[in-house]
């Protein structure tokens, strides 16, 4: 069960306040558009996406076994962190 809680904690963090929240937020300021129905299109979309990922994940497992994952993905964060802190300072 800790793994539940582990998995949903770290997505929810790395969800919040990025571009996806953003768009979900300037989508429900148009006064036209109900706003459960962006709620039901953006969880509908963040569903969609997390299952292409665990099926890519799923899939990547039996050939990447030898490689580790956890550091690259853990290295690959850190450049995006950098990158965009970079961006906001470069203009």
């Amino acid at each position: 069960m800790s793994a539940i809680f582990i998995i949903f904690f770290s997505v929810l963090l790395a969800e919040l306040g990025d571009k996806t929240q953003i768009a979900t937020l300037l989508f429900a300021t148009d006064s036209k558009v109900s706003p459960f129905f962006v709620f039901l299109a953006s969880a509908c979309a963040l569903v969609f996406a997390s299952a292409i990922a665990v099926a890519a994940g799923t899939i990547a497992k039996n050939y990447l076994q030898q490689i580790p994952l956890k550091l690259i993905s853990g290295i690959c964060f850190v450049l995006i962190g950098l990158w965009t802190i970079y961006g906001y300072y470069k203009g």
